[in-house]
């Protein structure tokens, strides 16, 4: 198991709903190929119960719109596209979680916290 496999769930919790915007970003895309991004973005896998209902929710947010598309000799896909909202909610909350990733980082590295407890 590499490391990415093993991120505690809450943390990927905190963060999916941006993930999977940002996976959508680029364009028109179905549930598969977006657990396919997370994955290669060092996520790890997200199982289908898990994406489906979020892709749902985004969707009921006005954040994504879902369209049926025939397959090509297979079976029809959802395929899911950022709405205007999506757009604008992906730009906010990633410059947000920059700020609170770098905040963060900033006190988990404090070492002048440890002095004072030495």
């Amino acid at each position: 198991m590499t490391e990415e496999q093993t991120w505690p769930g809450e943390w990927l919790r905190a963060v999916l709903s941006l993930a999977v915007l940002r996976a959508i970003d680029a364009g028109a895309t179905y549930g598969y190929a977006i657990a396919a991004r997370l994955e290669d973005a060092g996520l790890g896998a997200v199982k289908g119960g898990t994406l489906y209902p979020l892709l749902g929710r985004l969707e009921d947010g006005g954040l994504v719109e879902a369209e049926w598309r025939a397959g090509e000799g297979g079976p029809g896909r959802k395929h899911y596209e950022l709405t205007p909202a999506g757009h604008w909610m992906l730009r906010d909350q990633s410059a947000r979680w920059a700020r609170f990733a770098e905040l963060t980082r900033a006190h988990l590295n404090d070492t002048t916290t440890e002095e004072r407890h030495d």
